[in-house]
């Protein structure tokens, strides 16, 4: 699925018509920026263009059923298998995490992620909606990931939980998109990976955090908080909270894509 355009196959007759919906909410809020004409084509999509399925199965697995608020970190893994005969380039799992309780904070969650090319990990920053769901991509200026034709990549990840963070029941997906110049390509989407959060120990004062901290990174500007509040105002559920996690990643990565728009 291309965005902004509309998409080419009716993967999910629910998600296609939600995304007019996502594109309305964050026209107010981009700032149109023109890539170099040599720019638009440099990644070449590896869905086809008459594809009825994603071309990355996605799959979270190996993960804790409960993590201790103000405990260490829990490591689950997130395979990228790609199906085409085309190579996926510059891949982009976004990871959304909806609490049953709406309580969780974009502070609380301190989740990282392996690039496989060096040993410190990634951060990934979480933004808020307006329906209490959090949005984070797997983008803090990494390139994204490549997976060959028929194979499958696994990503080494983990999460830990803060201190003040409530008894709680966190449902974790991923949407997996594939970033060109000035658009993106959803490419794929998680299983459900269910976990409780149980309250924390006596005596925790402080959150989990990295043995190696993890390099400076821009922080988003408070503007991209705002574009993602008003796509929840769209009326937007936890169930096509993909196309929310693919407009946050295409806006917070300083590329500001999506900038074509239908006229």
């Amino acid at each position: 699925m291309r965005l902004p355009l509309r998409p080419r196959t009716p993967l999910r007759a629910p998600l296609s018509r939600s995304l007019s919906l996502c594109l309305a909410a964050a026209a107010p809020f981009l700032i149109a920026a023109t890539p170099p004409a040599h720019a638009a084509d440099a990644v070449p999509t590896c869905a086809a263009p008459d594809a009825h399925t994603f071309p990355l199965t996605t799959r979270i697995h190996d993960g804790p059923d409960s993590y201790e608020a103000g405990g260490g970190y829990g490591t689950w893994y997130l395979d990228l298998t790609n199906t085409t005969a085309r190579r996926c380039t510059a891949i982009h799992p976004v990871v959304v995490l909806v609490d049953q309780q709406r309580a969780l904070k974009p502070s609380q969650p301190k989740l990282e992620f392996y690039d496989g090319t060096r040993p410190r990990p990634h951060p990934v920053h979480f933004a808020r909606t307006d329906e209490a769901e959090l949005v984070g991509a797997f983008d803090d200026g990494f390139p994204g990931f490549t997976v060959d034709p028929g194979k499958t990549l696994t990503v080494k990840v983990r999460l830990a939980l803060a201190p003040d963070a409530v008894a709680n029941e966190i449902t974790a997906d991923a949407a997996v998109v594939q970033r060109h110049a000035d658009d993106g390509d959803w490419v794929g989407q998680s299983n459900d990976y269910r976990f409780d959060v149980d309250p924390a120990a006596p005596g925790s004062s402080t959150p989990a955090t990295s043995a190696t901290p993890p390099a400076p990174t821009a922080t988003a500007p408070a503007e991209d908080l705002s574009f993602t509040d008003e796509l929840a105002r769209t009326g937007i559920g936890p169930e096509h909270l993909v196309l929310a996690a693919t407009s946050v990643l295409l806006v917070t990565t300083g590329a500001l894509l999506l900038a074509r728009r239908r006229r």
